[in-house]
């Protein structure tokens, strides 16, 4: 039998469809686990967007269509390993999405798709070690990003990609060991997430953003030496997430997430040398992942923080 795309290698809007089926299944494997599987599949919708894009440079939708096949191909060979790969891929993702926008630089899709491409750029740089280029294309990216937020400040999904590129340079400034500078980054993030908190109160998804700041400001602050503030901002994390997991019990993402807070505010204590205190969170930890853990015995994650929490227990237990 012979395939769609093979069919009739003249009709653009055939191939057009194809490429997009092939995409789909493409994601599809990427949800079973299927990497090689999905890689073929975004690879075979590439080779189809290739030929348009070329048969018609000036056709921006199908530009727009092969640079997010070099991002799909890109991710899933991050996901591999292959970081040399992946590398190639976002960088032709962000070679078109950058004409693009010379193109058309009113286009304000355009724009935070090249956010997004220096983003994942940044994000292979620091896997790679590559920190100071890394930083580079997560600060190219935030200013891109903080152009369109500052255009439309009621646009909550710019204003996440803001919180998030803060948060991605805090993340290299912390390995950097700038304190000072990630301090700042988590802190603008937190700032941004706070006000889309307030937004939309039972938003799980931005309580849950805002709870995680709460906790890269305290890292921060342990790391510096203030305790007193490091336990103010784990608190705030821990009253959100205990009131995300009120809310819905069965949600075991949320639990884990509980049981971080206890674990992070257990070590201030231990650090300040409160045992007692230590020792009660880190029961209220053990308590939540011995009972997702007995939920989910095959969960190695969570069977890890399980022995972190009795060993941690048994090293301060009378």
């Amino acid at each position: 039998m012979v395939p769609i795309r093979d069919r009739d290698p003249s009709n653009a809007d055939l191939q057009r469809f194809t490429s997009a089926t092939l995409s789909k299944v493409g994601d599809v494997q990427v949800v079973q686990g299927d990497l090689a599987g999905a890689l073929k599949s975004y690879s075979d919708s590439l080779a189809i967007r290739d030929r348009l894009a070329k048969s018609d440079p000036g056709n921006a939708g199908w530009q727009r269509d092969l640079s997010a096949s070099y991002g799909f191909v890109g991710i899933v060979q991050q996901a591999q390993g292959d970081l040399d790969g992946a590398l190639k891929s976002y960088s032709e993702y962000f070679a078109i999405t950058d004409r693009l926008v010379k193109s058309d630089p009113s286009n304000a899709g355009s724009q935070r798709e090249l956010a997004v491409s220096y983003n994942k750029v940044g994000g292979v740089q620091e896997a790679q070690g590559d920190l100071t280029g890394a930083l580079k294309s997560y600060s190219d990216g935030l200013a891109i990003i903080d152009r369109l937020a500052t255009s439309d400040p009621g646009n909550a999904g710019w204003q996440r990609d803001l919180s998030v590129s803060y948060e991605k340079m805090g993340d290299v400034q912390v390995t950097q060991g700038d304190l000072a500078g990630a301090l700042k980054s988590f802190s603008d993030s937190l700032a941004v997430r706070k006000s889309l908190a307030t937004s939309a109160p039972d938003y799980a998804g931005w309580q849950r953003d805002l709870s995680v700041s709460y906790d890269k400001v305290g890292n921060v602050q342990v790391a510096q030496g203030n305790l007193d503030g490091a336990l103010k901002s784990y608190f705030d994390s821990l009253a959100i997430r205990d009131r995300l997991t009120t809310s819905d019990p069965s949600n075991a993402g949320w639990q884990h997430d509980l049981s971080v807070s206890y674990a992070n505010l257990a070590k201030v204590h231990r650090q300040s040398r409160d045992k007692s205190k230590a020792l009660g969170f880190l029961r209220q930890g053990q308590a939540i992942m011995a009972r997702l853990t007995k939920l989910s015995p095959d969960n190695a994650v969570w069977k890890n923080d399980l022995t972190w929490f009795d060993r941690q227990i048994k090293e301060l237990a009378p």
